[in-house]
């Protein structure tokens, strides 16, 4: 018998990803009631994720100096309930995204400074991540790694008790007024994300993605999703010696940023290699 033809195969393949992808988690991006106001936000969607952006871009360009007041978790945000540990993980999270990000153009101050932009952050819903489904998708995912490569075949995430994250963002300029604005909402999928065994799993590493997201919007005055087909706009990214430092869990490039703790780079590479819980993998943020 002949062997199948692309042309036989590529129909059965796109239905097989459009239904994994249909059992993504979903992320709402509703307001949360943080803002002064939320007129003018219009929608602007990724591949994967929902937004609802709103910037003063001549306003947010000019300014120079930015604050990151710490992320607000509110507990009645975390469907299911998360501990307070779990919860103070996932808003520092944000902030040392947040921290790394921003000094991309921005010299990032302390709260007791003055700044030109002040960020704050509520997260609105965490739906977390069932950690038995998560242990039993990472274990099989190994299970496949460590066989010939010739007979490796990848092993989608289960479609069952995948978390979300779903926050919003403001940035407000010396006399209190809102400059710009986002809502935004993650829900894991089988194909893009790898599952970690905690509640957190998701909502941990989509707080990581969202702080990119913001800054971005603050760095460039513009959507993080007006490329094409929803992927962040052509540019050269900004390479710098402090900045890799920061990523492989150096020192950052500003003090402010110490706050927020530094990046667990070896420890949460190999935790998401094989699943850990982020809550073994990173201390948080710097003890007061």
């Amino acid at each position: 018998m002949p062997s199948p033809t692309p042309k036989m195969t590529l129909p059965l393949i796109c239905q097989v990803v459009f239904l994994l992808l249909s059992g993504c988690a979903t992320a709402p991006i509703e307001p949360g009631g943080s803002f002064n106001s939320y007129e003018g936000l219009e929608p602007s969607n990724g591949i994967l994720t929902k937004s609802l952006v709103g910037v003063a871009k001549e306003d947010v360009l000019a300014a120079k100096t930015v604050q990151i007041e710490p992320t607000a978790f509110p507990e009645a945000a975390a469907q299911g309930g998360l501990s307070e540990e779990q919860r103070r993980l996932v808003a520092n999270t944000v902030d040392r995204a947040l921290c790394t990000g921003l000094s991309d153009r921005f010299q990032v101050v302390s709260m007791r400074e003055p700044a030109d932009l002040t960020v704050h952050a509520v997260i609105i819903q965490v739906k977390p991540t069932d950690e038995v489904a998560a242990g039993v998708s990472k274990t099989a995912s190994i299970a496949t790694s460590i066989v010939p490569p010739a007979a490796h075949v990848p092993v989608p995430r289960l479609p069952i008790g995948l978390g979300s994250l779903s926050i919003e963002a403001v940035a407000m300029d010396r006399r209190g007024q809102q400059k710009a604005a986002m809502i935004w909402g993650r829900g894991a999928d089988p194909l893009t994300t790898s599952p970690r065994v905690s509640d957190i799993g998701d909502a941990y590493d989509f707080a990581k993605i969202f702080g990119s997201d913001f800054s971005f919007l603050l760095v460039k005055g513009e959507s993080p999703f007006s490329g094409p087909l929803g992927q962040e706009p052509l540019s050269m990214p900004s390479i710098s010696f402090e900045k890799i430092s920061t990523s492989i869990g150096g020192k950052p490039k500003y003090a402010a940023c110490e706050a927020f703790g530094r990046k667990p780079f070896l420890k949460d590479m190999v935790g998401n290699r094989i699943g850990l819980p982020p809550e073994w993998t990173d201390d948080g943020a710097r003890a007061k």
